[in-house]
């Protein structure tokens, strides 16, 4: 199993950056994919997550810190997530992982121990 992020770099303030998670090694449709990040010095956070086609409870996930700024999406037949990052602020700075889980509900997207699956990370660094 392979969780491969890629994308990340530097960015100024208002800038854009597109993370993608390419995946291998599981059944990628049945999975929802999503987003955490650990900025220093602070506790990991559930920034994004995509569900799998039909789930009726969601699609998409975001954070309050992150809504109305970043956009997810999957396509299937790649294997390959993406995570759209518009108008970046400085604390949006911080190493981005991937992450799989075969059953996540609602009320656990945004817990770590949920996701069966993490990718190495990506650091992605917003400053001028």
């Amino acid at each position: 199993v392979q969780l491969q992020a890629s994308g990340g770099g530097l960015a100024q303030p208002g800038g854009s950056l597109r993370l993608s998670c390419t995946a291998s090694g599981f059944s990628f449709d049945d999975y929802a994919i999503g987003w955490f990040r650990r900025a220093p010095g602070k506790e990991r956070e559930g920034v994004s997550c995509i569900g799998v086609s039909g789930d009726s409870t969601y699609s998409t996930y975001y954070a309050d810190s992150v809504k109305g700024r970043f956009t997810i999406s999957r396509d299937n037949a790649k294997n390959t997530v993406y995570l759209q990052m518009n108008s970046l602020k400085p604390e949006d700075t911080a190493v981005y992982y991937c992450v799989a889980g075969l059953r996540i509900i609602l009320s656990m997207i945004r817990v770590p121990s949920s996701y069966d699956y993490w990718g190495q990370g990506t650091q992605v660094t917003v400053s001028s």
